[in-house]
């Protein structure tokens, strides 16, 4: 096998961000932007805990007594995301930006934002926004709302298919 059929898949990316966690939509974003910048279409589908990166504030208006405590207790974006191990009580975020800055490694929220500009399609899963009470003025701008036959659609035709 040569080393240009390991590099490029024919179709685009498609990526299921159900994880809220700081390291997980890091991954995430990385591969996005690896995959944008070589020149493939990439799709990201945010579902549950994943729609946390893309919430820019939360509104509690309008919203039902559990939707209010969903609201209350989810990260408030992307700036707030816990990790997935060594969190200790909002430390652990902490202490890996501070590494990712002295390393050149750009955080969750920059890297959010230069997939935004490489193309990459963002979509929220309007079920998981619906039962998480999340509305769609609530997301960052251009995110568009789809369900899974939107997402298997984009998945049946990409060459690579990721989970995080």
């Amino acid at each position: 096998m040569s080393a240009d059929a390991c590099i490029a898949p024919t179709g685009g990316v498609t990526i299921l961000l159900f994880s809220g966690d700081f390291d997980r939509v890091q991954a995430a974003l990385m591969v996005a932007i690896g995959a944008a910048a070589s020149g493939f279409p990439v799709t990201i589908f945010f579902s549950f805990w994943g729609l946390t990166a893309l919430r820019r504030k939360s509104r509690f208006g309008g919203k039902s007594f559990l939707e209010k405590m969903v609201s209350a207790m989810l990260p408030g974006g992307i700036h707030g995301l816990p990790t997935s191990r060594m969190n200790f009580l909002g430390v652990g975020p902490r202490l890996f930006k501070t590494l990712m800055r002295r390393k050149g490694v750009p955080e969750p929220a920059e890297m959010l934002e230069q997939a935004r500009e490489l193309g990459v399609r963002f979509v929220a899963c309007a079920t998981s926004m619906d039962v998480m009470g999340i509305s769609a003025d609530e997301l960052i701008s251009d995110v568009q709302a789809g369900g899974v036959a939107s997402f298997l659609d984009v998945a049946s035709r990409s060459s690579v298919q990721l989970v995080f």
